[in-house]
């Protein structure tokens, strides 16, 4: 494994604030650790974003906004407004989730159509776009081709999943996102990383970002190891 430190793994780490039972309590306990911890970014639902910025104002920890998450089922249109509406109220990078149903019917042209209209309100505001493909419905040859739709798109980042399907992050998919996706396009794994070991495999193929909950403890333990 190539030794990186303690710091390094907080840097890579968005920290979700996405359950829907979430209390504001909830979310300032994770908005603290973030900032304690350096992390990359907190990824908060659509009407926390705003209250997410004022927290973070300063701190150096971006706030992330999302479109259609986690189902991906809304119309361009809207997932464009919902974009736009988190980055007016303080996202710095928006995750939007591909139309899972029209990937998989073969509809790669909407597919295409949509994430040049979300990438254009994105770009436009200097906001970093994170694709999710959910890669848990997907063969390999569909995550193939949303690299490939991506990579016209001119998106910043693909993502593994959601979390909220059937299954998180694999690292066949991550290596496979990998080799497809422009070498400009970074690699996002998210859903099921619980351990530093977990965080290394997907670091190794590749990964530059990882989201998840257990982000602290992980980063816990890269001290304990004395990195």
């Amino acid at each position: 494994m190539s030794q990186i430190t303690a710091a390094q793994v907080a840097g890579m780490m968005d920290i979700s604030l996405l359950q829907p039972q979430f209390t504001r309590a909830d979310i300032d306990v994770l908005i603290e650790q973030a900032i304690a911890y350096k992390m990359a970014s907190v990824c908060a639902k659509g009407y926390d974003v705003a209250y997410c910025a004022k927290r973070l104002q300063g701190t150096g920890v971006k706030v992330g906004g999302s479109a259609a998450f986690p189902h991906g089922n809304s119309t361009t249109k809207m997932k464009v407004e919902e974009a736009i509406a988190n980055i007016d109220d303080g996202a710095e990078e928006l995750d939007t989730v591909l139309p899972i149903g029209l990937v998989r019917s073969g509809m790669y042209d909407y597919a295409k159509a949509e994430l040049d209209a979300v990438a254009e309100a994105c770009h436009k505001r200097g906001v970093i776009v994170k694709v999710i493909f959910e890669n848990f419905y997907l063969t390999r040859d569909e995550i193939i081709r949303c690299c490939e739709i991506c990579n016209a798109a001119g998106v910043d980042f693909v993502k593994t999943s959601t979390g909220y399907a059937g299954g998180g992050a694999k690292l066949e998919d991550v290596e496979l996102m990998r080799r497809h996706a422009a070498p400009c396009i970074q690699v996002k794994a998210a859903g099921g990383i619980r351990t530093l070991d977990d965080f290394m495999a997907y670091y190794e193929a590749g990964v530059t970002r990882q989201g998840t909950r257990a982000a602290a403890e992980i980063v816990d333990e890269a001290v304990r190891r004395g990195w």
